[in-house]
């Protein structure tokens, strides 16, 4: 498997659903790495987590 990395995104989950909807590299993509800043705890990640499976994945028709 070949990685590249590409820009970063950070937005609210409505702005974020938008921005990779409009990244063409995001809709060729198999498989995406999210990253999430382990400083800030595990209810932070929890919660980041949580929308991008609740709100942003199903925006994008993600499974």
């Amino acid at each position: 498997m070949r990685a590249v990395f590409g820009r970063s995104y950070a937005a609210e989950p409505d702005r974020l659903s938008e921005e990779l909807r409009a990244d063409e590299a995001i809709a060729e993509a198999d498989t995406l790495l999210l990253t999430v800043p382990n400083q800030l705890g595990v209810e932070y990640n929890a919660r980041v987590l949580e929308s991008i499976l609740l709100h942003v994945a199903p925006a994008l028709g993600w499974r």
